[in-house]
């Protein structure tokens, strides 16, 4: 039995739709929701590059492309269940389908040919959203970053607690915050392949602790208390 789903059949719209998406993604943004955005400088003028958030809620992916206000071309699980308004998020503006029970070599193609055109690629390296505290990264991230040779430009968005609906019900504008890090990487992976299982483990660590020094301290999760983060957030202040 085919374990493909409907989202399966699903890809990036054209560029210039999601380039107009941008705009309603900035202004649905500053209408529903109070957003700080922060490091905007840091974001590389041209591709390609990879951007690497955490997820903690269902607008992550909105929220991301209300701070790039460019195009991202992002992946995304398609072996999850949806309700409606995820799903219709993700029609309109498309993306890479990930089906982890049955991951097909044109996921791999698809996005290092995002990354081979000079664009960007869009990672939520934890996968589905699952708690408001980090997670281990999974290996995509990392293994697109050193096959590509492309840098990796993290961001940490905090601030809701809640569905965005239960908000919206309760006609309240919730504060968001999210940070733009300095690109990091790329990195090499060992040839020898018993090593390379350590060494992505390894940059993954990595990849999250970046993310962890632009969120507080209480949604370090997994990396709590590990001391690479404050080095990581004094080198982004220099």
């Amino acid at each position: 039995m085919s374990s493909r789903t409907k989202l399966d059949s699903y890809s990036p719209r054209p560029f210039w739709v999601r380039y107009l998406l941008n705009y309603l993604a900035l202004f649905l943004g500053s209408l529903l929701f109070k957003i700080k955005v922060t490091g905007h400088l840091n974001i590389p003028k041209k591709g390609p590059f990879i951007v690497a958030a955490n997820h903690f809620n269902i607008i992550d992916p909105p929220l991301v492309i209300f701070a790039m206000r460019r195009p991202v071309t992002f992946l995304a699980a398609s072996d999850m269940e949806v309700n409606w308004y995820e799903h219709l998020g993700m029609w309109v503006y498309g993306f890479i389908p990930t089906n982890r029970k049955q991951l097909g070599p044109s996921t791999i193609k698809s996005a290092k040919k995002v990354l081979r055109n000079d664009d960007i690629l869009g990672i939520f390296p934890e996968g589905n959203t699952q708690a408001l505290e980090l997670r281990s990264a999974k290996a995509g991230v990392v293994y697109l970053s050193t096959t590509e040779k492309v840098k990796i430009l993290p961001i940490g968005i905090h601030g809701l607690k809640d569905n965005f609906f239960t908000y919206l019900f309760k006609g309240v504008r919730p504060k968001i915050t999210i940070n733009i890090g300095k690109t990091f990487g790329p990195f090499d992976l060992p040839k020898d392949r018993s090593k390379k299982d350590i060494t992505l483990k390894k940059i993954g660590k990595e990849v999250m602790l970046n993310i962890a020094a632009l969120l507080p301290d209480d949604c370090h999760g997994e990396y709590s208390g590990n001391t690479q983060i404050e080095d990581i957030r004094k080198n982004m202040n220099n």
